[in-house]
């Protein structure tokens, strides 16, 4: 082997030698804190924080940039770069050479991987320095591919104050990604890192122009690009300005920021187009419902099938500080007002409870004190669950919540993702389906979802999935059997309603949706949450400082928005609608009752049914009584006569509905007074106590001689009443009327019984105040 084949072999191995040893004792550390990026599902960035050392430093990859980037920025930096290790030794001997015949810096030898290495590790230009940057330069083409080098350029080369990297560039001056632009622009930006104090966007456009034409001629020469490419880029104005930092979505982008907070791109499942139209509907809505004293709204909307939310309008106006902009009202814990109503409703026909055209009374009612009203304090008497629900009645709800049990529905909220009535449930009673729980715009939104996909419930997606992710999650679990969603769907499509907003009754823009509203107690918070195949819409509307206002209701108020972002996102729909399951069917019961027809039914209606679920119990709107031919006494199995009776039909409603019926002085046939000579005693339906109220402490003052009141719910065929106090007889009275009496302190027991000796008894604590 030739000598100086040795002596090159030798140094090319003591060189390698001390490259080791100097990266074991220098070694190369990059730990690059990146801002945060909060994107669209097509990558479009809509939110963005500035990273650790607040820097404007946006982290992409190379498939996100455009090939004529690329090549602009190699072709203008380091021609040579796929070929280098990292210093370019014909650069160097040209530069020096430059350098030295005109004694002063003419030309530079920096690779890109230099470049990199010097922002990595920035420093005094000086030759020592410039050492430094060469061993950086070479430990970097030791440890990373070119491709992985590049990006590392492309993510630090500087473009003026605190933005770095060609992404934060494209957004801050072109206000698009960098796979969008032209080639123009590309140009523009491998220009700029060179001179970033006299290439200044929006300052110097026009000398940025004449250097970009310059390179774009000299790319022409060497055909780096097309020649019709760069004629039509020559002839691009320079139009780039700083822009303000992307900030469109500043409470979804939090919320994702704090449940991701190492990860530096976040794309989102928001369609862009979406939600700017949603964003724009809610501005241009709320500004007129300022007129009003009504500052805020917030809006979500959810693709049913992939259950991602595409829109998120956490607030009308994020820099309406005056009023609280920044909160998000998407997530704020609220009053629900009526808008669980449909889900214990659904529960109800999963039990069997009741079916659309099961009645329920909508009167009066008192569980232990608890005494609900109707939103316009009047009762309808007997309705439908149908009418119930599309017209929310108060009554009727609580009724059928106190049946189904509250731990039922509390179970099911707890599977459909609500936390603060989780955390609640210890608290929670009948009051939770007229808005006394806890709950956020998100969680409503997705109940209403799982109506829209058969009864399942799914948790909302704010960051777009990937393939077998997105399927899992796409399981969900069931809160309502497909049968009840899909009748509870149908109730609140319904168009005759009260909730109709004022003006769109016959308007040819109402949606075909179902949809249900809310209004909280003090009118603080107005809801409006509807669905068809595709999207489910959630609209909240009040002011986030909790204070009501007269006007504010989930028809008024809530409802036009909600019908605006159905006109707006799905209003060209295929009219696609949901599919009656084939566990439903049809049958006839009575139009009195909703019950199955008993033989006296005589107006029968069509009803919608599960099988094996929904009872099957006949009707007993009517009662057959035996009674005297003078129709004055009647009688029981166990004193009818053997002749001289006959039977007759009579009113037989529940004691509250005949309490109802007494109370609004309503007439109807009364059953005559039971045979005074019978001695049966019956034990079924005593009579109910509903004043005082069972296990109450009453605070009375004895001097005053406070009174209190004595009153219960009695059956049809009663006519007299007896009241008695700690076992003492009191008073006798007619089954309608009420007593009062003076209580003495202490622990009292007060007992009632009817004529046929059926009784019930309650114990109050009664103090002098």
């Amino acid at each position: 082997m030739p000598k100086y084949i040795k002596k090159f072999l030798l140094a090319f191995t003591l060189m390698l030698f001390c490259f080791v040893v100097l990266n074991l004792i220098f070694p190369l550390r990059i730990n690059l804190p990146y801002a945060q990026v909060i994107s669209a599902k097509d990558g479009k960035v809509l939110h963005s924080f500035l990273s650790s050392d607040e820097k404007w430093r946006m982290e992409v990859q190379l498939n996100e940039i455009s090939p004529q980037l690329l090549k602009a920025i190699v072709q203008k930096e380091d021609k040579y770069f796929f070929y280098h290790l990292g210093v370019n030794p014909a650069s160097v001997w040209r530069a020096v050479y430059n350098n030295m015949r005109h004694q002063r810096k003419t030309s530079g030898a920096s690779t890109i991987t230099m470049q990199v290495a010097r922002l990595l590790y920035p420093n005094e230009r000086t030759y020592l320095n410039k050492l430094s940057e060469c061993f950086r330069a070479l430990q970097l083409e030791w440890k990373y591919s070119k491709n992985e080098i590049l990006v590392l350029y492309l993510n630090l080369v500087p473009y003026g104050g605190n933005i770095e990297g060609v992404k934060a560039a494209s957004i801050f001056y072109f206000e698009k990604l960098p796979s969008a632009l032209s080639l123009a622009e590309c140009v523009s930006l491998s220009i700029i890192p060179n001179r970033p104090n006299s290439l200044r966007p929006g300052k110097n456009n026009d000398l940025i122009k004449k250097e970009r034409n310059k390179w774009l001629q000299r790319m022409k020469k060497e055909g780096v690009f097309k020649e019709t490419d760069i004629n039509d880029a020559l002839n691009e104005p320079v139009e780039m300005k700083r822009q303000k930092a992307p900030a469109e979505i500043p409470q979804l982008a939090y919320r994702l920021r704090k449940t991701y907070p190492l990860q530096t791109n976040i794309k989102s499942t928001l369609v862009t187009a979406m939600q700017y139209k949603v964003q724009s509907l809610a501005y241009n809505y709320s500004k007129r419902l300022a007129l009003k004293n009504i500052f805020n709204a917030s809006v979500l909307v959810v693709d049913n099938q992939t259950h991602e939310v595409v829109a998120y309008v956490g607030s009308n106006d994020k820099n309406d500080l005056l009023h609280n902009g920044m909160v998000d009202g998407v997530e704020a814990v609220r009053s629900p007002g009526s808008t669980l109503k449909p889900l214990v409703y659904a529960l109800a026909m999963d039990k069997g409870l009741l079916t659309p055209m099961t009645c329920i009374a909508d009167v009066p009612v008192n569980y232990t004190g608890y005494m609900p009203e109707n939103f316009n304090s009047k009762f309808n008497g007997n309705v439908n669950t149908e009418f119930a629900l599309s017209h929310s009645l108060n009554i009727p709800a609580v009724k059928t919540l106190n049946a189904l049990g509250v731990p039922t529905c509390l179970d099911a909220l707890e599977k459909s993702g609500f936390a603060q009535i989780k955390s609640d449930q210890k608290k929670l009673g009948l009051s939770l389906i007229l808005g006394g729980c806890g709950v956020n715009l998100s969680e409503l939104v997705g109940l209403y979802s799982a109506f829209a996909n058969k009864g399942k419930y799914s948790a909302l997606q704010y960051v777009a999935a990937e393939g077998s992710v997105q399927k899992d999650k796409e399981k969900g679990v069931e809160i309502v059997s497909p049968a009840s969603a899909w009748l509870v769907t149908e109730m609140l499509n319904k168009l005759v309603r009260p909730d109709m907003p004022n003006g769109y009754e016959s308007s040819l823009r109402i949606p075909k949706v179902a949809w249900k509203t809310g209004t909280s107690y003090g009118r603080r918070d107005a809801w409006s949450i509807g669905y068809n195949t595709r999207y489910t819409v959630g609209v909240w509307v009040g002011n986030f400082t909790g204070q009501g206002v007269a006007e504010l209701t989930g028809a008024d108020v809530a409802t036009p928005l909600l019908f605006d972002v159905f006109n707006a996102i799905d209003y060209n729909a295929e009219g696609k609608w949901f599919v009656q399951p084939a566990a439903l069917n049809i049958r006839l019961v009575c139009g009195e009752s909703g019950k199955v027809p008993a033989s006296f039914c005589s107006k029968q209606i069509m009803d919608e049914f599960i099988p094996g679920v929904s009872s099957t119990a006949l009707c007993t709107h009517l009662k057959e009584v035996m009674i005297s031919p003078d129709e004055k006494i009647s009688y029981c199995t166990s004193c009818v006569p053997i002749t001289g009776y006959k039977k007759k039909l009579f009113p037989n409603p529940e004691a509250d509905l005949l309490a109802f019926y007494q109370s609004e002085h309503i007439s109807f046939l009364h059953i005559p007074v039971h045979n005074p000579s019978c001695i049966r005693v019956f034990k079924d339906a005593p009579p109910k106590i509903i004043s005082p109220v069972d296990k109450s402490e009453y605070v009375v003052d004895i001097k005053s001689d406070d009174k209190l009141m004595l009153g219960c719910n009695a059956g049809a065929d009663v006519q007299v009443i007896y009241w008695y106090i700690n076992d003492i007889f009191y008073r006798a009275c007619g089954s309608d009327e009420q007593l009062f009496f003076t209580p003495q302190t202490g622990r009292l027991k007060i007992s009632c019984a009817d004529d046929k000796g059926r009784n019930s008894n309650i114990w109050i604590t009664v103090s002098n105040q």
